[in-house]
């Protein structure tokens, strides 16, 4: 078998059903990064310093991929219909692991609470302090910059939020959101005009066919919940490459505020990456059905959100008879942004490490060329398992981790009434 990965889109080669798996998959490793990456913020700046670069990780990057989505499926808009819209495709609310319910009153006014929250399950352990800084700290200026995308004028404010009390309440927050002439944009945040002209913003994709049978945009009324297999498969591999984008517009905004406090940004943003590396591996591995052999690999490799879309990274994958080689070129927009692919090196392969061992913990990687057009990578089965690294056992700590996506029948659509 000789393959190698040529297409437009790294998700070119996938059915229609294995897309509308694939897609919440992306979202919900999207949201797992801050998992891996704030472990190591908290280890170099202290809880406090941890949730200023959450903060401004978030505030900097969300409207930059919230306007590329809404415009990737046709629903731009000022009202509060169109910033929940954003939300149901945004990784920082994955779908059911982040479960956001929504009313809509009117074009300015609505509410969104919270059935389930996968991250307040993850920090609730680590005590009350963690918890605020997250549900007060972090949301307060983060959902205020997600709405900012659709219209400035828009507020969001809890009605009631964690610390819970009583200790199970729920929903586990509620939140207005109100747009009003008399409201004050919120600052501007720091570093926007970075996050705003670097290449994941300004990267071009191809359009959606709109004679691809199934929904090829959201231009529809909102649903209560996005069932992806309703989507064409033109309009999926859309929606996964763009969720690729919003992956790597965090990281950006991640590195630029870690670098902001320290000159150890590459070091800490290719931890962030290992971890989240290895559990994505795993996850699409699983979530597909796909083997533990170089045929999974070859195909785990050629979805994973790190080297997606392909036009951006540049990456190719190969799988031969000789097993499988990940060429990545020194030039690429990826690298002019500084995002994952540049902190891997002849040097550095612990990100590769974790992702093959993700399929299965015995591959072992090797540099087979390191020259001035790229890096190639080969991936070969060793004897014995590696044990697992100490980035993505940090990872997994997660309830993501294990997380499962269920199939809730036909969503409903919510109109104003």
């Amino acid at each position: 078998m000789n393959e190698t990965s040529t297409a437009a889109s790294g998700f070119a080669d996938l059915s229609r059903d294995e897309l509308a798996v694939l897609v919440p998959e992306l979202l919900l490793s999207g949201h797992l990064i801050d998992r891996s990456g704030m472990a190591h913020s908290i280890a170099a700046f202290g809880r406090e310093g941890m949730a200023a670069v959450a903060i401004e990780e978030w505030q900097t990057a969300s409207p930059v991929y919230t306007r590329r989505m809404q415009r990737a499926l046709n629903f731009v808009g000022d009202s509060v219909e169109t910033i929940f819209k954003a939300l149901q495709l945004d990784v920082g609310a994955p779908p059911q692991f982040m479960d956001f319910r929504f009313r809509v009153d009117d074009h300015d006014h609505g509410e969104f609470w919270l059935d389930h929250c996968g991250a307040l399950a993850d920090v609730e352990p680590m005590g009350e302090s963690y918890v605020r800084s997250m549900c007060h700290d972090i949301e307060d200026p983060t959902f205020d910059a997600t709405a900012l995308a659709t219209n400035a004028r828009a507020q969001v404010r809890p009605i009631h939020r964690p610390p819970r009390v009583p200790a199970d309440r729920h929903p586990v927050c509620a939140w207005t959101v109100i747009i009003d002439p008399s409201h004050e944009p919120p600052p501007i945040p720091p570093n926007s005009d970075r996050l705003a002209e670097c290449r994941a913003a300004e990267l071009s994709l191809d359009p959606i066919d709109p004679t691809d049978a199934g929904t090829a945009d959201y231009s529809g009324p909102l649903l209560s919940d996005l069932r992806f297999a309703d989507f064409s498969r033109s309009a999926l591999i859309r929606i996964a490459d763009e969720v690729c984008l919003q992956h790597h517009l965090l990281a950006r905004a991640f590195r630029i505020s870690v670098a902001s406090r320290t000159d150890a940004d590459a070091d800490i943003l290719r931890k962030s990456f290992t971890g989240i590396a290895g559990l994505t591996s795993e996850r699409i591995r699983d979530a597909l059905g796909l083997g533990d052999d170089d045929a999974g690999l070859a195909r785990v490799l050629r979805l994973h959100p790190a080297w997606n879309p392909l036009r951006y990274s540049g990456a190719e994958v190969e799988h031969t008879e000789a097993g499988v080689r990940l060429r990545l070129p020194k030039h690429s927009p990826a690298l002019e942004d500084e995002v994952w692919p540049s902190v891997i090196d002849a040097e550095h392969l612990a990100p590769l490490e974790a992702m093959a061992r993700g399929v299965n913990r015995r591959y072992a990687v090797e540099v087979l060329a390191d020259t001035e057009a790229e890096l190639s990578i080969g991936f070969a089965l060793a004897d014995k398992p590696f044990r697992e690294s100490g980035e993505v056992a940090i990872t997994r700590i997660s309830t993501g981790a294990n997380f499962r996506f269920t199939d809730r029948g036909i969503p409903l659509p919510l109109t104003v009434v």
